[in-house]
């Protein structure tokens, strides 16, 4: 299945990938929507056989993103070319803001070729739980 680039974009600019922050980035300024945690859940499709080769770029600087307290690449067990995306955000805006980072734009670029297409993405808000980099409860 061929992937538009339209859709390709679009869907990429809801998953960061693998992006890093030069260091000392200022963060969104806060609001009261934006001390709400933010969440996703995004399910990526590789091509035939190019799975491996697009966790890699996914998980490329991942550790370095302003405001992300959590993002998981975890490999579909039933279907060997696809890829679940977990990300967890400080806010909606922290999450917004990484779309505009040189490295985000890079890596779409990169990724782009290896990807056939997304299936499932859910928003979510979370309220707390392990590994969340000191956040436990709402």
């Amino acid at each position: 299945m061929a992937v538009s680039r339209r859709s390709a974009v679009a869907a990429l600019a809801s998953l960061p990938l693998a992006a890093h922050a030069t260091p000392g980035a200022p963060a969104a300024p806060a609001t009261k929507e934006s001390s709400r945690m933010y969440g996703l859940i995004g399910k990526m499709r590789a091509q035939p056989g190019q799975r491996d080769a697009l966790v890699a770029i996914l998980l490329e600087g991942t550790a370095a993103m302003p405001g992300c307290l959590g993002y998981v690449v975890a490999k579909d067990l039933q279907d060997a070319d696809a890829l679940w995306i977990t990300e967890t955000w400080d806010s909606r805006e922290s999450h917004k803001a990484s779309l505009a980072l040189p490295s985000v734009q890079a890596a779409i670029a990169k990724g782009r070729p290896l990807i056939a297409g997304f299936g499932e993405r859910f928003e979510t808000e979370p309220v707390g739980g392990q590994g969340l980099m000191g956040k436990r409860s709402a």
